[in-house]
């Protein structure tokens, strides 16, 4: 008991060499520098489930089906799957190691080889036994290994984490340009019908006498162009609508029936909590992922300083060994063999030093990799900001736009029905106010968009969902 006593204290006190690890110190700026406007705040974000925000039924639907289906989180969850079962099987390596053996060995001495004669020259063998070999954990090696398996399984949560944050944005986004797509054919439409009116009036009025031949080809020019842009929205339309199926899980045709009937583009809410940017790190998964990486990198410098010491280990072997069945399992036929042992790479410390500048250069950039993602995810949010808030107000200019289009082609049609314009007055205004009604359309569905490119940029969306991990 004495000796179990001081083997226990050893390993207790053993020390781990090696950098411990602390995480970075990261300056960051109060707040954003963007100006809060388009209902932009700096309250606390809550973004656990931001796409409700959007009030819309489907985009939900389609959320829940992605979160059970797609296969890129099919794919993180897999390699979670996997680091876990490295991390438990690294606590084993803390444990002793015990092989058994069993052996039967029927032998022939060859009798001409033999100095002295013997009696019995075909003889039989029965072995059983156990090795044990407990490698002392003095220096840490083995500690330091298990930290760097521990962190690399966090980093690999992260990561399953930035998928999902990235799955929901992809779904939200593609669904909004499918809305967007579908406004702007119908926009298209109206004005197709619109156009072919005009050009069977127009048509009426030259064979009257009242138009020129030059009304009417340019009338029929307006609509045609109009028509070019209807396929191209239509193939938008339905590759959108195949992507949408393919992230969640389906075939490309699955949802054709669904969605095909229009639908609004999502609206924005009147306000956009964003918090503060020194939430980013608890929030942002990519960075709380470069976090725990650098963590493993740095106890995998302590793995590799820990090589420049001895090792020390407990060996054993126990068993039983018989010439005859009949007597194995009797006390005479036990044997077992004990002690320590100690191990020292002494002609290789050139080498375990440059593997340990090679571990401490890892670590290096691991740092500045950490330090550059906290970077990147500042500037992702400030360019979010900047385009959600822009767009709000290009928005408004449109808006103003349109209407104004619309009064003037009313006035062109009234001036051209009195014969106090041309039509090429009237051409232009029906010109004007589809480009403008089509600028709409697009700057509505950019608008949405960009909030949820702000709400990805935030991290937001993996916090209270668990994922069923399919084995």
């Amino acid at each position: 008991m004495k000796h179990v006593a001081v083997l226990t204290l050893v390993i207790l006190t053993g020390c781990a060499v090696g950098p411990d690890y602390r995480s970075p110190k990261t300056e960051l700026p109060a707040n954003w520098s963007e100006s809060h406007a388009g209902g932009i705040t700096n309250r606390t974000a809550q973004l656990a489930q931001w796409w409700k925000t959007f009030q819309d039924p489907e985009l939900d639907s389609l959320i829940e089906r992605a979160l059970l289906a797609n296969h890129d989180l099919r794919m993180a969850a897999s390699r979670l799957r996997e680091a876990r079962a490295l991390r438990a099987g690294r606590y084993w390596d803390m444990l002793p190691t015990i092989e058994g053996q069993a052996a039967y060995i029927n032998a022939r001495t060859s009798k001409n080889a033999q100095v002295f004669p013997i009696d019995k020259i075909n003889t039989e063998t029965y072995d059983a036994h156990f090795d044990a070999v407990w490698e002392i954990d003095v220096f840490g090696r083995k500690r330091r290994g298990l930290e760097a398996v521990k962190a690399n399984f966090a980093a690999t949560q992260e990561d399953q984490r930035d998928v999902l944050v990235s799955v929901l944005a992809e779904v939200a986004r593609n669904y909004v340009e499918l809305r967007g797509f579908q406004r702007r054919s119908a926009i298209t439409r109206d004005n197709i019908a619109a156009q072919q009116v005009a050009l069977d009036l127009t048509r009426a009025r030259f064979k009257g006498g009242i138009s020129s031949q030059l009304d009417v080809a340019q009338a029929a020019a307006l609509l045609a162009g109009t028509q070019s842009q209807l396929p191209v929205l239509e193939a938008a339309t339905k590759q959108t609508l195949h992507r949408l199926a393919v992230l969640i899980g389906q075939t490309p045709d699955k949802l054709l029936a669904e969605l095909v009937p229009a639908g609004p583009i999502p609206g924005i809410p009147p306000e956009v909590p964003v918090g503060l940017p020194s939430e980013l790190l608890r929030r942002r998964a990519d960075i709380r992922r470069a976090e725990r990486r650098l963590a493993a990198t740095t106890a995998r410098i302590g793995v590799e300083t820990a090589e420049l010491f001895p090792k020390f280990s407990l060996i054993g072997t126990g068993g039983l060994q018989s010439l005859s069945t009949s007597d194995w399992f009797s006390g005479g036929s036990r044997y077992w063999t004990a002690g320590p042992t100690v191990t020292w790479r002494l002609f290789e410390l050139g080498k375990i030093r440059s593997q340990i500048k090679a571990a401490t250069a890892r670590e290096e950039e691991a740092l500045a990799f950490y330090e550059q993602s906290v970077l990147l995810a500042l500037e992702d949010v400030e360019n979010a900001l900047v385009n959600y808030a822009q767009e709000q107000e290009r928005h408004r200019s449109l808006h103003a736009q349109v209407a104004a289009n619309r009064q003037a082609v009313e006035l062109a049609n009234e001036l051209y029905s009195k014969g106090n314009s041309d039509f090429l007055t009237v051409l232009d205004a029906k010109r004007s106010l589809y480009r403008a009604e089509d600028d709409l359309a697009q700057c509505e569905r950019t608008v949405t968009t960009n909030l949820i490119a702000l709400y990805k940029a935030l991290g937001g969306g993996w916090e209270e969902i668990k994922l069923v991990e399919k084995r």
